[in-house]
């Protein structure tokens, strides 16, 4: 079977967020002031195939791990659907 995973991939709450903070800075030029507190981060897609919808959770979770999120400095989530 196959499934598609929706990641999103965010710094860490206690880290600094140099691309969050410019957007933040830039609100206030397009009269948007009152938004505060952006973060950046990536949204990654991906299908996998595999045999149960928990062994694709494995899957997606071990490349999170491995290659598409950073541990140090990065958190990661993710929504598994039959696709």
């Amino acid at each position: 079977m196959k499934y598609k995973a929706e990641i999103d991939v965010m710094p860490l709450d206690a880290l600094l967020d140099p691309q969050g903070k410019a957007v933040t800075n830039s609100m206030k030029n397009i009269g948007l002031a009152e938004i505060t507190g952006v973060r950046v981060g990536r949204h990654i897609r991906l299908f996998v195939d595999a045999d149960s919808k928990e062994l694709a959770n494995e899957k997606v979770d071990a490349a999170c791990l491995k290659l598409l999120s950073n541990q140090i400095m990065e958190s990661y989530t993710f929504d598994l659907q039959e696709a």
